[in-house]
């Protein structure tokens, strides 16, 4: 018989209250010229591209608005938890004194960081503290994933057309904010086989995935505000249908974490509806998903379970 829904199957919080993000100079501003300019060429002749450059300011990039809003959240109730932004990066510290000048320009409250001269950024992640790293460097990505950190692999998207003062987050459930036991099914088994499972299953909990600590960091933030007001907007959007759906709800609750939106879209494409809710950033594990999601917000590609075989 499998477990219940009960409080002890609830992970510890975690030792630190404040929300922590980690994320690359590429997914920060827009770096397209000089990156492909370093595929091409190599290290030393995109050293001397930024150097030359130094004085130019670097555009936004398609993580920009939500580290804008993330940030923003600090000035809005000094007695919630924190929010910081940390810049990981591939640059060198020579190389990216442009960067730590666009910063200044716009002025986003950043002040630590890590260069690693083309070296992986992501070991960096993890001692940083942080609850989420993005980055346009999907093997940067997996290794964070690998240590336990949040991750996604920020991927060209089109921003939404009315974008709203929350800051509104998206989520795909299994694979994500949930471990993928569930989705193996579905891809071994069919979709039949993946509907007798959950009505099965129903009472046991879900398995805890790689985005867990990350929303339980937002929720933190959110319990600070009155749900009227609060400058934070969730929602989970997964392809799950009835009768699929009553696990996730027992699971959430049984984590005390909220959700405001649930989207079961039993299969529907996924973009439209994020476009609708006004995402700034929708994380899901499958490739498909994404495709459709980041023709109307902007993206993370969570490369975790079995859509991902070579993350496993």
């Amino acid at each position: 018989m499998g477990a219940r829904f009960e409080k002890d199957d609830i992970p510890p919080p975690a030792t630190s209250d404040k929300l922590v993000v980690a994320i690359s100079s590429r997914a920060l501003f827009d770096l397209g010229d000089s990156h492909e300019l370093f595929e091409r060429e190599g290290l030393d002749a995109y050293a001397r591209y930024q150097i030359a450059h130094e004085d130019e300011l670097l555009q936004p990039g398609i993580a920009f608005p939500l580290v804008q809003k993330l940030l923003r959240l600090n000035a809005l109730a000094p007695e919630a938890p924190r929010v910081e932004v940390i810049l990981l990066s591939r640059n060198s510290a020579d190389t990216g004194l442009r960067i730590f000048n666009a910063i200044e320009h716009y002025g986003l409250d950043i002040v630590r960081a890590a260069f690693t001269n083309g070296a992986p950024t992501a070991s960096y992640a993890h001692p940083f503290g942080a609850n989420l790293f993005l980055s346009a460097n999907v093997e940067d990505v997996r290794r964070a994933l690998t240590a336990g950190v949040a991750a996604a692999t920020i991927l060209p998207s089109k921003a939404p057309e009315l974008p709203s003062e929350q800051l509104r987050i998206a989520f795909d459930g299994d694979a994500v904010i949930f471990g993928d036991d569930s989705e193996r099914v579905s891809h071994h088994e069919g979709l039949d086989a993946f509907h007798r499972n959950e009505r099965a299953r129903v009472n046991e909990p879900l398995a805890v995935g790689p985005f867990r600590t990350f929303l339980e960091a937002l929720h933190r933030i959110q319990a600070a505000f009155p749900i009227e007001t609060s400058p934070i907007r969730t929602a989970l959007v997964t392809a799950r249908s009835a009768p699929a759906h009553k696990r996730v709800i027992l699971t959430l609750r049984s984590w005390g974490i909220r959700l405001d939106e649930a989207l079961f879209l039993g299969g529907r494409s996924k973009g439209p509806f994020l476009e609708a809710f006004g995402a700034d950033i929708f994380f899901d594990d499958s490739m498909l998903n994404v495709e459709s999601a980041r023709q109307h917000v902007a993206t993370g590609h969570v490369p975790h379970g079995v859509h991902n075989p070579s993350s496993d």
